[in-house]
């Protein structure tokens, strides 16, 4: 079996692309049980090790609303920081970001909806209430220094209104920039975007201003399509794509979305079409399956499945998994309202 892909570049395409890795926080914030603290920073450090630059660590939402995720202070506090790695989390209102002050955080991100529907669904407030709460949390992050992303979820469509107006995500993430984030990433949150609305989409915000240097894409793979679409958007410009090692995740408030777009998937695609991205594929596959094996699930990535079953070294090394261990933390009450998926 091959290892790696043959390389058969196309044009039109970047020559690199920013992986922004999403499974510590939206992989594992939708796991039924609560994986241990211990687990959750052997992980991001594999995935470090891997060459991941940007790893998404933890969120500070309100544990009440997502407790996989209630140990989020001691997450960080455990965390080595590589030098040249990004450890954003995400931040939900100024509570939230008073944490994150207190740890040394450097990286941010908030998450905004489309849709009104969702946007109550998710955060407990309008569509202009949500502007309103993330208004001081942007403005104070700045002026501490921080680097402030926004998610924007149900950009292609939303289960409870179905299909999303071009215009209407173009207005929504264009409010969310004019905050004074750096970047936008736009959700296909339930996985219904196919390769033409892609194109569509990022053809309007370039024509309200944004062009694909101030976005990145998020793609769930509900019906398949994450990958197709992922190379519509590099053919529109973009060279950041939101990933999920193994393929976890999904969205606790949409039930209809399913996990999010593997990571090994992703590389596998961008290698072989020769654009570079850092990660060795090798080193990721065997962090996912070893994390498949704390989990006690198979990974969904059809690459970690593919090249797993060539060479199952993935596992953790004889200790390195607490025997017996059963997950349980109690959340802790003291914050934030709102829930989150992009």
């Amino acid at each position: 079996m091959m290892r790696m892909p043959f390389e058969v570049p196309m044009d039109g395409l970047p020559d690199r692309v920013t992986i922004y890795e999403v499974g510590p926080r939206d992989g594992l914030q939708n796991e039924s049980a609560i994986v241990p603290v211990e687990v959750k920073a052997r992980f991001v450090a594999r995935l470090a090790e891997a060459g991941l630059t940007t790893i998404e660590a933890t969120s500070f939402v309100h544990p009440k609303w997502i407790p996989q995720l209630a140990d989020a202070e001691e997450l960080l506090g455990r965390v080595e920081r590589v030098p040249g790695v990004r450890y954003p989390v995400l931040v939900p209102n100024e509570r939230g970001l008073d944490r994150t002050l207190a740890l040394g955080v450097t990286d941010i991100a908030i998450f905004g909806s489309a849709t009104e529907t969702f946007a109550r669904q998710n955060l407990n407030r309008s569509l202009d209430g949500s502007i309103e709460m993330f208004t001081p949390v942007v403005a104070r992050a700045r002026e501490n220094g921080l680097d402030v992303r926004a998610y924007l979820s149900m950009c292609f469509g939303d289960p409870w209104e179905g299909p999303v107006p071009i215009a209407q995500v173009v207005r929504q993430g264009t409010r969310l920039l004019d905050l004074g984030c750096s970047q936008l990433s736009l959700g296909d949150t339930i996985g219904v975007g196919t390769p033409g609305h892609v194109t569509a989409l990022l053809s309007a915000f370039a024509q309200a201003g944004v062009g694909p240097e101030r976005l990145a894409v998020h793609f769930h793979d509900t019906y398949g399509q994450a990958l197709a679409n992922t190379l519509s958007a590099l053919r529109a410009g973009v060279t950041v794509v939101d990933a999920s090692a193994g393929g976890i995740g999904g969205c606790p408030y949409a039930k209809s979305a399913t996990g999010n777009l593997a990571t090994e998937d992703l590389v596998w695609m961008l290698s072989g079409l020769g654009v570079e991205t850092g990660v060795d594929l090798g080193s990721l596959v065997a962090t996912s399956v070893w994390l498949a094996g704390e989990l006690g699930r198979p990974s969904p990535s059809r690459v970690v499945q593919a090249l797993a079953k060539e060479d199952p070294a993935g596992e953790a090394p004889a200790g390195e998994r607490p025997a017996g261990r059963s997950p349980s933390d109690e959340a802790q009450a003291d914050e934030a309202t709102a829930t989150v998926e992009e």
